[in-house]
C-alpha cells in the first residue's frame, strides 16, 4: 500500500490494482486487462456523462433515481468520481441521487487552458445543477474535494441543502504546517521528491502499458476503475493521473512546497484557492447543515480535531463533528459501511426538520 503525501490535501488513497508473481507473465495481465476495459465501458454507459461548463468539458458519475435528494460529490487530490463507487449504490439504495464530478486533470476531465481556481470548479457545479434542473444539493467532498465544497457554499449558498466534509475544507489547510518550524518544514518538504521511475512521472506508448505500470505498484484486487487513472495525452502517448499534477498542485519540487505553505501569494491560482482559503470566516454566517467527518490517528496529515470542536461550538445546532478514532485520511475507504451510515443519517435528519 502507498499513500502520497501531498501537502494538506493529501489522498491516502490507494490504487486498486493486483499483485501477481511474474511467472504468471503478461497473458494472465493483458486478459485483466481486456476484461477491465470492457467492465468499465459498460459502466461508463450505465453511469457515465460529461457536460461543457465555461471551463472545461467535465466528466461525472450518477447513481440513483434523478428525482431523489441529491448529493454531489469531489473527490480527493488524484483521484476521480470513481473514489466513490463503491459506497454510491448504498446512498442511491437509501433514496439519493448521488452526482461524482472529476475535476481538473482528474479522471477523464482535462486540465483547463487558463488558470483556474477551485471556485471555477464551484462554478462547474452550478452548471451540473443548473443542466440537471437540481435547485439545492448536497454539496461533499473528500480532502481536497472538501475545500471545493466550501468554495461551493461560499459562491452559491443558496443552492446547498448541507455541507458533508471528510477530513478536508472545515479548516483553513496550511494550519498544521504554520505551527512547525522552518527547520521541520525543510525536512517535511524533502518527502515531494519522487523518483522518475513512478509510473505518474513516465509516459506509456500504449494504455496497456500503462496499466501494467500501476499494476505493478501494489493491491489485492483488479479493480476496474484503475483505468480511470490512466489518461490520453494529445501527442497520443498514454500516462497515468499523477503525470503532471505536481505542477498543478505547485507541489513539483520541496521549493515549491515551502513557497506554497510560506508565500501562497506567489503560486498560481489553483494552488493558492486552496491554502489560502479561510473556513472560519466563510462560515461565520453558516446557516446550513454541515457534517465533519474528522479521522483521528498519528497518520492522519490533517490533524484538525481542535480546531473542528472550535467551528462546532461556535455552531453547535448546525455542525455535527463524528470522530474516526484510529482511521488515516481516507475514511470512506477504511470504514465503507459506517461512513455510508453516518452520511444517510445525516442526509435523512436534515430533511426531515
Amino acid at each position: 500500500m502507498r499513500f502520497f503525501h501531498v501537502l494538506l490535501f493529501v489522498i491516502g488513497f490507494t490504487l486498486p490494482v493486483a499483485a501477481q508473481s511474474h511467472s504468471s507473465g503478461n497473458a494472465w495481465l493483458k486478459s485483466s486487462f481486456r476484461k477491465a476495459e470492457k467492465e468499465f465501458a459498460a459502466f461508463e454507459r450505465e453511469h457515465g456523462a460529461f457536460i461543457q461548463t465555461e471551463n472545461v468539458k467535465m466528466h461525472y458519475l450518477r447513481w440513483g433515481e434523478p428525482a431523489n435528494p441529491p448529493l454531489i460529490w469531489s473527490h480527493g487530490s488524484m483521484n476521480s468520481g470513481y473514489e466513490v463507487m463503491h459506497i454510491a449504490e448504498g446512498l442511491a439504495k437509501a433514496g439519493f441521487y448521488v452526482l461524482a464530478i472529476d475535476y481538473y486533470g482528474h479522471g477523464q476531465t482535462p486540465i483547463p487552458d487558463g488558470e483556474v481556481s477551485l471556485y471555477n470548479i464551484a462554478d462547474d457545479i452550478r452548471v451540473l445543477m443548473d443542466h440537471l434542473s437540481i435547485d439545492r444539493a448536497f454539496i461533499g467532498g473528500f480532502s481536497r474535494g472538501g475545500y471545493v465544497a466550501t468554495a461551493f457554499f461560499d459562491a452559491y449558498p443558496g443552492r446547498v441543502l448541507g455541507l458533508i466534509l471528510e477530513d478536508g475544507g472545515s479548516v483553513a489547510a496550511n494550519t498544521h504546517y504554520h505551527k512547525l518550524t522552518v527547520e521541520k518544514l525543510t525536512d517535511v518538504s524533502l518527502n515531494f521528491i519522487t523518483s522518475e521511475s513512478d509510473p505518474w512521472n513516465k509516459v506509456f506508448q500504449t494504455k496497456f502499458d500503462a496499466y501494467k505500470a500501476l499494476h505493478e505498484i501494489d493491491g489485492d484486487d483488479t479493480d476496474f476503475s484503475v483505468l480511470s487513472l490512466i489518461q490520453r495525452k494529445s501527442d497520443g502517448e498514454w500516462s497515468v493521473v499523477y503525470h503532471g499534477m505536481m505542477a498543478l498542485f505547485h507541489l513539483d519540487s520541496p521549493e515549491c512546497f515551502m513557497d506554497l505553505v510560506l508565500r501562497p501569494s506567489v503560486v498560481p491560482l489553483f494552488a493558492r484557492s486552496m491554502v489560502m482559503m479561510e473556513p472560519a470566516v466563510i462560515f461565520r454566517n453558516l446557516h446550513v447543515p454541515v457534517l465533519i467527518l474528522d479521522p483521528v490517528s498519528v497518520d492522519d496529515p490533517m490533524p484538525f480535531e481542535k480546531e473542528n470542536r472550535a467551528l462546532k461550538e461556535l455552531h453547535p445546532d448546525l455542525i455535527k463533528h463524528i470522530l474516526y478514532e484510529d482511521t488515516g485520511h481516507n475514511i470512506h475507504y477504511e470504514h465503507p459501511e459506517r461512513f455510508t451510515r453516518d452520511v444517510i443519517h445525516f442526509m435523512r435528519d436534515v430533511l426531515s426538520d
